[in-house]
């Protein structure tokens, strides 16, 4: 446990009243339940990945359910829009719940942002409409992956890129992001070999953009595998090292099998950018 996190665990006083005292359930009978939005942004480095986990409570989900729970004396479990994987960053996560509480959104905002750890912040709390669904309201998720290239190390962004140090073809890497862009079977790149659900994703676009010492490429679908984007983006460092062609990309596809793609890339390079909804599910 971080010294910072000790002290807010104190603050909190994990050893004072019991959560549900008599006194707090009774001022709650005079509060509304509603639905809150969250935009959240972490540092996946030292998580177990975002989705709370029965033998570990060092998750995103759980660490933020924590301090709701302490703030309003409920038990409360939100539902974030991607279940990023351990190690892997967020700028833009969306989350949800329902709850009572007689703080308003921007009350709530500073609350949490004093007491979750310094790598946790809450971005934004808005109330939303009732329907609204951070995960099966969203119409598109938009995921970066940063790869160093060349030979010099970036210290200070080194948590966040895919530490390859080597030349890559971009030109080659491009034909073949276009190849895999668009509406197609994607169970080549899914990472459970059990997965009974559709495996059919649409791409709407990756891109590839060289920068000096730097690959970035961005992902933009309607919805993403375990692993997917992080499986796309170790095929494409296999074309971009000449290992593969980007004409192979089709053949991939059309073997639906997962030992027909490339290597799954390290999380540390992959950052959940944005969640993208339509406008009525906003409000």
């Amino acid at each position: 446990m971080l010294p910072e996190e000790k002290e807010k665990e104190e603050v909190l006083g994990t050893t004072t009243a019991p959560l549900f005292s008599r006194q707090r359930k009774a001022e709650r009978k005079f509060l509304k339940s509603m639905n809150y939005r969250f935009d959240i942004q972490y540092d996946g480095t030292r998580y177990g990945g975002w989705q709370k986990q029965k033998d570990t409570d060092n998750t995103i989900q759980g660490k933020i359910e924590e301090v709701l729970s302490r703030m309003t004396g409920q038990e409360i479990s939100i539902q974030g829009a991607g279940r990023t994987d351990a190690g892997v960053h967020a700028r833009g996560q969306v989350a949800n719940t329902w709850m009572e509480t007689e703080k308003s959104c921007q009350e709530i905002c500073q609350y949490m942002n004093q007491y979750l750890p310094e790598d946790i912040e809450i971005v934004q709390v808005s109330q939303v409409q009732e329907r609204f669904h951070s995960r099966l309201n969203a119409r598109e998720k938009v995921y970066q992956y940063r790869i160093a290239v060349g030979f010099h190390k970036n210290v200070f962004e080194r948590k966040y890129q895919c530490p390859l140090h080597e030349d890559l073809d971009g030109a080659a890497m491009k034909k073949a992001a276009q190849l895999l862009t668009g509406t197609h079977d994607f169970k080549s790149f899914c990472a459970n070999k059990k997965m009974k659900k559709s495996t059919v994703r649409s791409l709407k676009s990756i891109e590839v953009e060289e920068l000096p010492q730097e690959i970035v490429l961005t992902y933009t679908g309607d919805g993403f595998l375990y692993n997917m984007v992080r499986i796309l983006t170790g095929t494409l460092i296999e074309v971009g090292r000449g290992k593969r062609t980007p004409e192979q990309m089709t053949e991939i596809l059309k073997a639906k099998n997962r030992e027909a793609a490339g290597f799954t890339a390290p999380a540390r390079g992959l950052t959940l950018l944005e969640v993208r909804y339509d406008k009525e599910s906003k409000e």
